[in-house]
């Protein structure tokens, strides 16, 4: 006999059991349906592109991070570490096919070979949206109000914090630092991981003790939104197309009441190469801590990467992973429920035909419902109950003959009573109410 395989899972990826999984696609399917109501569709790529499509543009961290190997015939692959750098291929290959603008959601796996901790592996989920063929600031708020609403639509309150990649810019090359525009971004964007006094030393490398204070100034947190943003003017040299969309996002947000959601922070740089205008983070109330759920931004130059033609973009994208380990922390884990929360005890096995066929006639009315497949007997139904309960069932059908013509009990597991007597019709009538 050939000696058995130890079972085991790669560190930084797992298995889902049904309670969790089931929890996760329920927020996936709130999540969808907000995106749909914005009028955002559908799209997939495949998992493995080839290695120049991703390491296009994303800079030395993805590089390190990426699951990258030759193929069995002889081709550079990569498993995607995102799902922006794929849309915009996907974009530049499918641009006569689509009405610009696009509008986008795509919710599936990605990978990074990265360090593991609470709610960060190396196999995750993402939730994206984008828009794509506007220069307007009416998408970036679109985006931003999209967060907004996902994260209502989970019972989850948030601060999303944005800035502007361009202004930043525009002040670096107001100090004579924009040669080192890139690390700056970066090691500012680092800077609740490592904390300030690391930041600062390294700032002072990069751009010298005075740079580095000028800097910390501009990144520093203000009182409110507009004066932050007179602040970041007055650094950068005086009011600019950067700072112009930000005093027109601001306008937009209190014209609809919704500005107490968002936040300008000139902390949020965004460490991928490809943003070039307002980016932003989405922190949970409560739990800050966890980092942000949501980020994203705006990247008018990244179709270019394969295409001649310009093609703006806006997006962002929802971890679901560490969106899940910050709800269950915060208690608003929500419970496990049953796909099929109604379920037909096995009395007999010889009415499995009969049974399923009643069945039939429940899901008609518009209740799921499972047929258990153990016979058990009339006199030891308590092994159905405990099954039914252990899989989160709440309604127990149990045929007292012939399942489809004589009178059916209905037993309530949680209140533990049965109803008796009932037809089919009155059967769904209950478990609906």
């Amino acid at each position: 006999m050939a000696p058995l395989i130890e079972p085991a899972v790669l560190k930084g990826f797992r298995d889902f059991l049904p309670p969790a999984e089931i929890i996760r696609r329920g927020m996936v399917g709130k999540i969808e349906a907000v995106f749909q109501a914005f009028g955002f569709v559908p799209i997939d790529t495949p998992a493995i592109e080839y290695a120049e499509i991703l390491l296009g543009k994303g800079g030395g961290e993805t590089e390190k991070q990426i699951y990258r190997f030759t193929d069995n015939g002889g081709r550079d692959v990569a498993l995607r570490f995102d799902l922006t750098v794929p849309f915009a291929r996907f974009i530049a290959l499918h641009q006569g096919e689509i009405t610009l603008p696009f509008k986008r959601y795509h919710i599936a796996k990605v990978w990074r070979g990265e360090n593991t901790q609470r709610g960060r592996y190396r196999e995750f989920t993402q939730c994206d949206f984008d828009i794509v063929g506007s220069f307007s600031p009416a998408a970036d708020f679109e985006i931003l109000l999209l967060i907004r609403n996902t994260f209502r639509s989970l019972g989850a309150e948030v601060s999303v914090r944005i800035n502007h990649r361009g202004l930043f810019n525009r002040f670096l090359a107001h100090i004579g630092a924009s040669d080192k525009s890139v690390d700056i971004l970066r090691a500012v964007d680092k800077t609740a991981k490592v904390g300030r006094e690391e930041t600062t030393q390294t700032l002072a490398r990069l751009a010298g003790s005075a740079g580095a204070e000028k800097i910390l100034e501009f990144t520093a947190a203000g009182s409110g939104f507009e004066e932050t943003l007179d602040r970041m003017i007055r650094l950068s040299g005086g009011p600019s197309p950067e700072s112009e969309r930000l005093e027109t996002l601001y306008r937009y947000m209190t014209d609809m009441g919704a500005g107490a959601a968002f936040a300008l922070d000139p902390s949020i740089t965004r460490g991928l190469d490809y943003y070039t205008g307002v980016v932003f983070e989405t922190f949970l109330a409560g739990l800050p801590g966890i980092g942000s759920v949501c980020s994203g931004g705006r990247y008018d130059n990244l179709a270019g990467l394969y295409s001649k033609t310009q093609i703006p973009g806006v997006g962002a994208s929802i971890g679901l992973d560490r969106l899940v380990a910050a709800l269950e922390s915060l208690g608003k884990f929500p419970p496990q429920t049953a796909y099929a929360h109604t379920a037909i005890a096995c009395v007999k096995l010889e009415h499995t035909g009969r049974c399923q066929a009643l069945a039939e006639k429940i899901r008609a009315a518009g209740v799921p419902c499972e047929v258990f497949l153990e016979e058990t007997g009339e006199k030891n139904l308590v092994k159905q109950f405990i099954l039914a309960e252990k899989k989160g069932i709440k309604w127990l059908i149990i045929p007292s003959g012939d399942p489809l013509n004589d009178p059916l009990i209905l037993r309530d597991l949680g209140a533990r009573k049965n109803l008796e007597g009932l037809s089919i019709e009155a059967i769904g009538a209950a478990v609906r109410e």
